[in-house]
């Protein structure tokens, strides 16, 4: 999706700016649950452990949020991926759409260069701001020993620790580093703050050492639960790009069309983890320096390697048609792409999932006259794309996101009433009219 920085079209510029962000509120606490240890693990992203591989033996354990991994960038604006971090603590601050009894965490130095040390890691429940609430701080450990180095392009997946935690609660996870990081691996459109202070305070219950922001997330990948409810294989992954990751939302109100989602899963009284595996910016077909891989290359491991994946929402495309036209972040536009080149991605992503037994819904295209990269020759692309979402059978199901949005009158065009101003991301009620799109029962 377009995000703030230039745009160049061919034949000029024009600018987007994104919205300042804010933290997020803090739900009720629940009473603390006892907790047994694991077993961790740091993998290279060829190594032979999987990212569900790691689970203690007995326990069924779940996805509770998500967030894919992205090589460190300034496209979105000023955030701490270049320098990455030396003698220094950050605090990040997530809400979970399933949760259990028992917590563990995963780490990414995918882009890493070096071999990544954690001195340090606590969980706790969020209070306000970069404060947990008293009582709920646990530490971390990652097979017994409270530190540890993930290798350069691996990840790291902590023992369980005692913490219950309902879903729609949000938790703070903490971290230190001790040794200068290098560039870290980061989710760059967080929609939520994060927060940074020198020196060590992963315990610290008050936010008042915590005196720098960002609206990033770093090296956390994921948040996951155990002791939550019988074992099934549940997990949903909305997979896409600034569609999907939020863009255009209340920021550090967690509305998100996959928090809106997990809204609905909740109000049902089926809580399921909903987990967010959108890029803003990401393609089908092209991977870009700014944007993250190509979806046909990050679906296996961002989208299918959770403990519980049963199913992926797919709605990505409309990058690869706009982006084509218009020039976003470093680089000129991207090759032009066909419809045949936009299914034939679409299918091996199919192929892929069903290979795993997770089955696929389909989402729609939403709609995009108007915006700064729209043109009657990609409107055309979408129309097709969308034809054949609609109609092939390829999918397990099928999310008419585009006719949930589209305006009546025109449906080309967003509603006014679900546009966010760029007539290209929804806003809050568009996102959950989204969600609303979405048949419970086939997912």
């Amino acid at each position: 999706m377009i995000m703030s920085g230039s745009l160049v079209r061919r034949s000029g510029v024009a600018l987007v700016s994104a919205a300042a962000l804010v933290a997020l509120p803090a739900l009720p606490a629940l009473p603390d649950g006892a907790g047994a240890p694991g077993a961790a693990y740091a993998a290279g992203r060829a190594g032979a452990t999987g990212r569900g591989g790691a689970a203690q033996a007995g326990e069924h354990w779940r996805g509770g949020w998500a967030a894919a991994p992205q090589r460190p960038t300034e496209v979105f604006g000023k955030n701490w991926s270049g320098e990455g971090f030396a003698r220094q603590t950050v605090r990040q601050v997530v809400r979970v759409g399933a949760g259990g009894a028992q917590a563990r965490i995963r780490l990414s130095n995918r882009y890493g260069t070096a071999p990544l040390k954690v001195a340090g890691a606590t969980l706790a429940r969020a209070d306000q701001g970069g404060a947990v609430r008293a009582g709920s701080v646990r530490q971390l450990t990652f097979g017994h020993g409270k530190s540890a180095t993930i290798p350069a392009g691996g990840e790291l997946l902590s023992d369980g620790v005692g913490l219950r935690v309902r879903a729609l609660e949000s938790v703070t996870v903490t971290l230190y580093f001790d040794a200068p990081t290098g560039p870290a691996t980061l989710h760059a459109l967080a929609g939520a703050t994060s927060y940074r202070a020198a020196g060590d305070h992963r315990s610290d219950v008050g936010a008042a050492a915590f005196t720098e922001t960002s609206q990033s997330w770093y090296y956390l990948s994921g948040v996951e639960f155990a002791g939550g409810g019988p074992a099934r294989r549940d997990g949903i992954v909305a997979f896409g790009d600034s569609i999907t990751d939020g863009y255009g939302s209340t920021i550090g109100t967690n509305r998100r069309y996959p928090d809106a989602l997990a809204n609905r899963f909740a109000a049902a009284g089926r809580p399921r983890g909903v987990l967010n595996e959108g890029i803003a910016g990401n393609q089908l077909v092209n991977t870009t320096a700014d944007f993250g891989e190509k979806a046909t290359a990050r679906f296996a491991e961002d989208a299918l390697n959770g403990p519980d994946v049963g199913t992926v929402i797919l709605l990505e495309g409309i990058n690869d048609i706009g982006m084509s036209e218009v020039a976003v972040g470093s680089g000129g536009p991207t090759p032009e792409v066909s419809v045949r080149q936009l299914i034939d991605a679409q299918r091996e992503l199919i192929r892929q999932a069903h290979r795993r037994g997770v089955k696929v819904i389909g989402a729609t295209l939403t709609p995009f006259k108007g915006a700064a990269y729209y043109t009657e020759r990609g409107e055309i692309k979408r129309e097709a794309l969308n034809r054949w979402i609609r109609t092939s059978g390829a999918f397990d199901g099928v999310a008419d996101l585009d006719r949930a949005l589209s305006d009546p009158a025109d449906r080309g065009r967003m509603a006014a009433a679900y546009d966010q101003g760029d007539h290209l991301h929804p806003n809050d009620a568009g996102y959950r009219a989204m969600a609303r799109a979405i048949d419970l029962d086939a997912v």
